[in-house]
């Protein structure tokens, strides 16, 4: 399918070999094809012919812009251009929210936190009217224009399915399809992420300005050859999109199942949070104190996004020692105590099964007593009790959530029996939803891979 350029980097994990590595096997290439008379060792002739091309080659690659992996039919430089040149940039607004009729009309209007999720934005969560669009600074996009999310979470992107418009987070992308087309933008974009954060500033949140954005500098082959690698990637993002709809389905089926169960169950018993266990609270921790190896972790953005209602296996390790930190026992329940996002989704705790494990960041637990089912709780409060508990939750632009606040909130439930039940009916559809994200996971890995190999 590819031919390789030169030695892939970030390939750690492949069996590709290193710098010296690749002059041995080429040296054994060339030892077959002229070796010594007494025996298995290449004459220096020979020797010299191995280093020089693999010197030239390295050269080459310098001189020709070209990136690691390309389809075998493709052989031309790629050129280098800005960001100006590939396409038209055009940014948002926001419509007075205090005038009603500049909102809930036909035109999708979309925020930096709807986009990077999917591929494609068609439907945003809020929309504004025609009277809205021609009273702000929002400009109506064209169909298959790239939202690029320039404020706060910088380097996100979507591709646009409707006419749309967006708020002021955003310096969106009009591809100029004489040179660059709509989808390899789009994955250019995702490419080029390190380098919008660096140029961005700003003291309360980073953005990075129109004019930054257009000087960016890159590389694009030809349209043939960019049409060949957009429908490849498209390929993994059409995997991707599927193994994403398989997980919410199974998730669907899990809350539809605790639903069931509980309003068919005798859910008599109303207990305090306070009484399920001792509450705790965690050290400090950040990404840098996580390693390749060393103790088990969970940083308490974890709970969003790695684990569920659920965590048998730990994912993360740190450095840190285990007498220097708080760690798990076998039947806590953890919660996050922060987020940007919303009151709803910051109540989601996570059933931990596992002793020792060092927990860190902006989080709490309960030790819970054996009187009570650390995985019920987790399904109980994740599906049936959520609004109820957010409704403890406070603040604006960070929403935080305290033991305190919620302490003395009541929750109904069943035996211990019924609980113990629900937790075994619920593992076999936990152990696959986590052999799905395993899957989704490597599929990310696949693109990023392709990312890193298929652009300059």
């Amino acid at each position: 399918m590819f031919k390789m350029n030169k030695k892939i980097k970030g390939s750690k994990n492949l069996n590709v070999p290193n710098k010296g590595e690749q002059s041995q096997t080429c040296l054994g290439s060339a030892e077959r094809k002229e070796q010594s008379p007494q025996g298995n060792v290449p004459n220096k002739r020979a020797q010299s012919q191995v280093y020089l091309n693999y010197a030239e080659h390295e050269e080459h690659l310098h001189k020709e812009n070209v990136p690691n992996l390309r389809f075998p039919e493709f052989s031309k430089s790629y050129s280098q251009t800005t960001i100006s040149k590939l396409a038209t940039i055009v940014g948002g607004g926001t419509p007075d929210t205090t005038v009603q009729e500049y909102w809930n009309g036909g035109i999708q209007w979309f925020t930096p936190s709807e986009i990077g999720k999917k591929k494609y934005a068609d439907k945003s969560e809020r929309t504004i009217s025609r009277e809205g669009l021609s009273n702000s600074s929002a400009k109506l996009l064209p169909i298959n224009t790239i939202l690029l999310s320039t404020r706060a979470t910088i380097g996100e992107s979507s591709i646009a399915k409707v006419e749309c418009c967006t708020n002021q987070g955003f310096q969106s992308l009009i591809a100029n399809e004489e040179i660059v087309c709509y989808e390899y933008l789009y994955y250019l974009v995702a490419t080029l992420k390190k380098e919008l954060i660096r140029k961005s500033c700003g003291s309360t949140f980073l953005e990075i300005s129109a004019n930054e954005v257009r000087k960016i500098k890159t590389f694009v082959p030809s349209l043939d050859e960019q049409s060949k690698v957009s429908s490849l990637l498209s390929l993994i993002d059409d995997r991707i999109a599927t193994q994403i709809k398989i997980i919410e389905k199974l998730e669907s089926l899990i809350k539809g199942i605790v639903e069931t169960h509980y309003s068919q169950c005798d859910c008599t018993k109303q207990v305090r949070i306070s009484e399920l266990g001792e509450a705790f609270t965690t050290m400090n921790m950040s990404k840098e104190d996580l390693s390749e190896e060393g103790n088990e972790c969970i940083l308490y953005g974890e709970l969003f996004t790695t684990y569920g209602c659920v965590i048998k296996e730990v994912k993360s390790r740190t450095h840190i020692s285990t007498d220097k930190a708080t760690t798990s026992q076998s039947n806590d329940l953890l919660f996050p105590a922060s987020t940007t996002v919303d009151a709803m989704s910051l109540i989601a705790p996570s059933a931990i099964c596992k002793e020792g494990v060092i927990l860190g960041g902006d989080l709490f637990g309960v030790h819970v007593n054996k009187n009570y089912n650390n995985e019920y709780l987790s399904y109980l409060i994740n599906y049936i009790y959520k609004s109820k508990l957010a409704r403890y939750a406070q603040g604006s632009t960070i929403i935080h959530l305290h033991y305190s606040d919620i302490k003395n909130a009541t929750l109904l439930l069943p035996t211990i029996e019924e609980q113990n039940y629900l937790a075994h009916l619920m593992r076999g559809v936990e152990e696959k939803i986590n052999i799905e994200k395993d899957m989704l996971s490597k599929l990310y890995s696949q693109k990023a891979y392709l990312l890193s190999n298929l652009f300059i």
